[in-house]
C-alpha cells in the first residue's frame, strides 16, 4: 500500500512539473510578445525653443575654467549639451553614465554640461562630483534659447549649428536615444516608430 502510494504520488509529482513547464513557456512566450509591442522610450521632447532641424544662433560661451566653447563647432564632430543643476538628484545619478558615454563617443562628440547661477555653488559641483574633465558653462541666456524648464535636458548639436535630437533625460537609454534619432535621422524614437507603423 505504501509503495503504490508513492508510486502515485511521484506519478502526480511529475504531471504537475510538466504543467509548470508548459505554463512557464507560454509565459516566455507572452513576454516576448509583450516585449515587441511595447516600443522603445527616449528622451522626451518638449516642444519649445529651436525644433529639430532649426538651427541654433551662433554662440559663444565661457567656461568655468575661462576656456571659449563655440555652439556648434564647424566640421564632423557634435556637441551635446547636457543642462544640470547642484540641485537635481537625477542630474546626480547620470553623471557616471554620462562619464562612460563621453568616452564611448569620443571620435565624434563633445559633451558640454549647461546650468546657470551662483559660480560658487558650480565650482564646489564640479570639485565634488569629479566633474574638472567636462567643460562647464554658465549661462542663463543658453538654457532660455532652448527654454529648458526642467532638468536634465540634453541638446544634441551638429558642426553646422542644427539641432539634432533634444528632450528630457532621465536614464541610459533616454540619453542614447538622442545618438539614435540623429543616425536615424528622426525627431525621436517614438516618431520613427509611428511613422514606421503608418507606413
Amino acid at each position: 500500500m505504501t509503495l503504490q502510494a508513492l508510486a502515485v504520488t511521484v506519478l502526480i509529482l511529475g504531471l504537475l512539473v510538466i504543467a509548470l513547464l508548459i505554463l512557464v513557456l507560454a509565459l516566455a512566450r507572452q513576454v516576448g510578445v509583450l516585449f515587441e509591442r511595447v516600443a522603445p522610450m527616449g528622451a522626451l521632447i518638449i516642444d519649445s525653443g529651436p525644433g529639430i532641424g532649426d538651427p541654433v544662433p551662433k554662440m559663444d560661451l565661457t567656461t568655468l575654467d575661462g576656456q571659449s566653447i563655440a555652439v556648434g563647432v564647424a566640421g564632423d564632430r557634435s556637441q551635446l549639451f547636457f543642462f544640470v543643476s547642484p540641485d537635481c538628484p537625477v542630474c546626480k545619478r547620470l553623471l557616471p553614465i554620462l562619464k562612460s558615454t563621453r568616452t564611448a563617443e569620443a571620435g565624434w562628440l563633445d559633451v558640454v554640461l549647461a546650468s546657470d547661477g551662483e559660480r560658487n555653488i558650480h565650482e564646489r559641483f564640479v570639485r565634488e562630483r569629479d566633474l574638472g574633465d567636462f567643460p562647464y558653462v554658465l549661462s542663463r541666456d543658453f538654457g532660455m534659447i532652448f527654454r529648458v524648464s526642467r532638468l536634465p535636458f540634453a541638446v544634441l548639436i551638429d558642426g553646422s549649428r542644427v539641432v539634432r535630437a533634444k528632450g528630457l533625460v532621465n536614464n541610459r537609454e533616454q540619453l542614447e536615444s538622442l545618438f539614435t534619432a540623429k543616425e536615424i535621422g528622426s525627431p525621436s524614437i517614438q516618431h520613427y516608430l509611428d511613422r514606421a507603423a503608418v507606413e
